[in-house]
């Protein structure tokens, strides 16, 4: 069936399996829900570019979205000049398809126009600590989610690009931001030329909790959904097997237990505090 046949909850079945039907049997919500519960990751897209008035309207729309006590914390980098795309899809070399991505945004947090307000209006700058930056973060991760969600009402693809964070200070310098801004995810846009597929979750009830956090039956929980991803979703490959070998049943559990089983992104604090954050 196709996703524009399919109601909200089919969608949702769909994703987080047949235990959920019961749970979200009452769910509505019309087009705009069933559009958010279809939505996919897309990594292969049609060459044509995104015209730049296009991508600065998304992203009106997405700074609409909710922002720490109003600081508007998070800043958005449109790449449109080649020679910076270049050196940025040379540092993202690993990720082979981003190179073929028509348009790529580097969503940052800004904690610098804050200190830059309470120099100019005569105040302290009274929590120079770790929530500065955990502000800004979290500004930036609701930036990226609701302009994904805004690209995707008017056709578009996207993927998000955490591996941005494998080159911090190299993408910083690029993008010429100041102390006190980095960069906390790319995002690669541009028009799908395929159709993706739907990723499916962990169960409702491993990850929502009512009044207080559970783990009941998680590890049984997990298996499961181990054992419908890889008979609905199969891993193209295997990480890391020169070190771990083949598993017969590689879930989901085994492929991110394989994926954090190898350091990454250890100077990422180095960075953080090089750019002016205390972290304590």
């Amino acid at each position: 069936m196709p996703d524009h046949d399919k109601t909200t909850l089919d969608l949702l079945v769909h994703r987080f399996g047949d235990d959920a039907r019961e749970t979200l049997s009452g769910m509505q919500g019309g087009e705009r829900l069933a559009t958010m519960a279809a939505r996919r990751s897309h990594r292969r897209f049609l060459p044509e570019r995104i015209p730049l008035a296009t991508l600065e309207g998304l992203a009106a729309v997405a700074l609409c979205a909710p922002s720490k006590s109003d600081m508007q914390a998070r800043d958005i980098v449109i790449v449109k000049d080649e020679t910076q795309r270049r050196k940025i899809d040379a540092l993202l070399v690993e990720q082979t398809w981003v190179a073929g991505a028509p348009e790529l945004l580097v969503f940052c947090g800004n904690n610098h126009r804050q200190r830059l307000i309470h120099d100019w209006r005569d105040k302290p700058f009274a929590n120079d600590h770790l929530d500065a930056f955990f502000n800004a973060a979290v500004d930036a991760g609701i930036l990226l989610s609701a302009f994904v969600i805004a690209a995707e009402a008017i056709g578009l693809g996207c993927c998000a690009i955490s591996a941005i964070r494998n080159h911090s200070s190299e993408v910083s310098d690029i993008l010429g931001l100041p102390d006190h801004v980095f960069p906390v995810a790319g995002l690669g846009v541009g028009r799908p030329s395929a159709e993706g597929h739907i990723s499916l979750r962990l169960p409702l009830d491993v990850t929502v909790h009512v009044d207080r956090y559970g783990e009941e039956n998680l590890k049984t929980a997990i298996n499961d959904y181990d054992a419908r991803r890889a008979q609905v979703q199969p891993f193209r490959s295997q990480r890391e097997v020169e070190k771990f070998g083949e598993s017969a049943l590689y879930g989901w559990s085994e492929d991110k237990a394989r994926q954090y089983s190898k350091p990454e992104r250890a100077d990422f604090g180095a960075f953080v505090r090089a750019k002016g954050f205390k972290l304590d």
